[in-house]
């Protein structure tokens, strides 16, 4: 079955915004710190990003790549 372009955008997006709002219903998401919340959301978020830009599996997976790594710098930067 294949999806619709004009569907399949913000099924993605709505997709990113669920497991976001998954993940911080969690209870392990209060035993993390800013930094590993940060890749967290990062990843998920630049997977989703990556994969309307770029499509497919490469552009998700270095979408998740490069989200987690910024991810992690931001919330580094708010644990000092």
């Amino acid at each position: 079955m294949k999806i619709d372009a004009r569907i399949k955008r913000p099924l993605v997006g709505a997709v990113a915004v669920a497991a976001v709002a998954l993940a911080s219903g969690c209870a392990t998401w209060d035993g993390m710190s800013s930094a590993e919340k940060g890749t967290a959301a990062g990843a998920v978020v630049g997977g989703a990003v990556g994969h309307s830009v770029g499509g497919g599996v490469l552009g998700t997976v270095g979408g998740a790549v490069v989200g987690g790594a910024v991810g992690r710098e931001v919330g580094k930067r708010t644990d000092d």
